[in-house]
């Protein structure tokens, strides 16, 4: 159809139409990307009714693509890729070699090339950080180890595939035959230019970008703050594309992760939040105007075969690798759930190997009913953590194979002195809150035990004297192994809600007469608590307490009790 005002009419039609299907997803318990590749499914060439402007909706997409990839660059971690590097690096990076070669035989049986084999398994390894992050908020285990681990995985996920941004070009120049002469100059250029432009970021941007931030904050004005954080963005992403021959994704990455460094860094995260959300949901639209939902009638099978690489095949993998790495089977059932969906990466690496020519136009629709199918059932697949997980643990065969029940920290030393086996303190988790108790405790003389499910963590504790028991909490065993019947107090002080029920009910059904001081969430959570198990303690809420603590200063300042 013609279009009088095409910028006007896609953009209205995009975020109204997506708008719409993002609550009904809502309505539904489905996560609002769901809706928003429906709603460019709607919108696209090849569904009835109005069609948006094509190109338009391709150059929105492309900022969108900026603004995502800034946010991960603003949200990029180093700290949490180092707690969890001992497990979320080699788990990550054999998790993806194993899917990407699941992925590219699928390619290859199909008579794809091997550019385009390798591009295919690569964008089906790697999962969307938005839909993990929603799921693990949504479950109530973001802080938890578990998410943690689950979160840092994701980050060395995302490395690689910033990685295979840069070197798709490199590999489409070697597909297309100029490997013979090209090869070596085409790789040197790539890694001089990449090289140049993360030296002029690393060297000129951290000395420019806080003290542009800070001149302009100095303003009072909120707009031109705003205004200087997006111009930061999408003007780098394009000077890294023009001068350095870089993807705008990468360019925007690099531009997020400079402004990190700033200690205006949250405050930019926050104002830019409105653009990023809003051309992020026109990214999605945009890809979901690519796909021929025809698909799933023409080519069933191949369709069923990409979503058993990514629900099962990767989780199955990811599961694998956790537990051959010393880590309990609830964390290797978190992980793989977090896993078993591809996302917003997947889109961007599956676009640029079509645009290298290196993808062929029906492995990007492909991924993207790969990604449909996956990111809906992915909140079914996180509520059949508990059922697996009781269902391995009643087969003992499967539990050995799964878990090292020889363990020597699965279990309190022969050795251990009476105090810490009757009227003790079991401390369950071993976070920020739980090494503050901690350290209190040490303090007071206390004897105490504590249980977490890291066992590099317990091991380090072990060396400090401090008596512990590696081990999920939510298992019967391991409050058992920590002498739960004969404690004085039970503290929960992990912040993962998913199975604080599990360890109340088998403390009391151990001791009943057991007091326990639990750290909740939000009052919702406590109330249902309160509602199923009827036990002696105190909820904690970090809100209250913080403003409990502040209380307390302020009357202490002021000179009043």
């Amino acid at each position: 159809m013609d279009h009088s005002l095409p910028l006007i009419s896609t953009l209205a039609t995009a975020l109204a139409l997506a708008l719409l299907m993002g609550f009904i997803a809502v309505k539904l318990r489905l996560p609002t990307l769901v809706g928003y590749l429906v709603a460019g499914i709607i919108i696209g060439p090849y569904t009835p009714g109005f069609v948006a402007h094509a190109g338009i909706a391709a150059e929105l997409a492309e900022i969108g693509i900026m603004l995502l990839m800034f946010g991960v660059g603003l949200h990029f971690s180093l700290d949490h890729l180092l707690d969890t590097r001992k497990i979320a690096l080699p788990g990550a990076l054999l998790q993806i070699t194993v899917a990407t070669c699941m992925g590219a035989a699928l390619a290859l049986y199909w008579g794809w090339g091997w550019g385009g084999a390798l591009v295919f398994g690569l964008a089906l390894s790697v999962a969307s950080t938005v839909v993990l992050i929603r799921a693990l908020e949504s479950q109530g285990i973001l802080g938890s180890m578990n998410g943690q681990i689950a979160v840092g995985w994701l980050i060395v996920e995302d490395l690689a595939m910033i990685l295979a941004l840069v070197f798709l070009p490199l590999l489409a120049e070697w597909s297309t035959g100029g490997q013979s002469r090209n090869l070596w100059l085409v790789l040197g250029l790539t890694v001089l230019k990449v090289t140049s432009f993360v030296l002029i970021m690393m060297l000129v941007g951290r000395w420019v970008m806080p003290r542009l931030l800070w001149h302009i904050a100095r303003t009072g004005s909120r707009e031109l703050f705003t205004l200087s954080v997006i111009a930061a963005a999408l003007g780098i992403a394009f000077g890294a594309s023009r001068f350095f021959g870089m993807s705008f994704a990468l360019g925007a990455f690099f531009a997020g992760m400079i402004m990190r460094e700033s200690k205006f860094s949250r405050r930019a995260a926050e104002e830019s939040l409105p653009f990023r959300d809003a051309f992020a949901v026109l990214f999605f639209v945009s890809i979901g105007m690519l796909f021929n939902p025809g698909i799933f009638i023409s080519q069933p099978l191949q369709v069923l075969a990409v979503v058993g690489v990514i629900v099962i095949g990767k989780s199955i993998a990811a599961a694998l690798l956790v537990v051959s790495l010393r880590y309990p089977l609830n964390t290797a059932l978190t992980v793989s759930a977090s896993l078993a969906q591809i996302g917003e990466f997947s889109f961007i690496l599956g676009g640029l190997g079509v645009h290298l020519k290196l993808l062929p136009t029906a492995g990007l629709e492909l991924i993207i009913a790969g990604a449909l199918l996956s990111i809906a059932i992915n909140p079914f697949i996180f509520k059949l953590i508990n059922p697996l997980q009781t269902w391995i643990r009643s087969r003992p065969l499967w539990t050995d194979s799964f878990e090292d029940s020889a363990d020597p920290l699965r279990s309190l030393p022969m050795s251990t002195d009476e105090k810490f086996l009757s009227g003790q303190i079991v401390l369950v988790g071993y976070g920020r809150v739980g090494r503050r108790i901690e350290r209190f405790l040490a303090r007071q003389g206390l004897a105490y035990v504590v249980v977490d499910q890291d066992r590099d963590l317990i091991e380090q504790l072990g060396k400090r004297k401090v008596v512990g028991v590696y081990g999920d909490a939510s298992e019967p065993n391991v409050l058992i192994q920590a002498h739960i019947a004969r404690a004085g107090m039970l503290v929960i002080a992990t912040s993962d809600t998913f199975n604080i029920r599990q360890m109340i009910s088998i403390a009391h059904q151990l001791n009943p007469k057991i007091e326990i001081a639990i750290r909740a969430q939000s009052e919702e959570d406590a109330q249902l608590l309160k509602q199923e198990h009827d036990f002696a303690g105190k909820f904690f809420f970090i809100e209250s307490e913080l403003a409990y603590g502040m209380n307390r200063y302020i009357l202490k300042r002021y000179g009043m009790k």
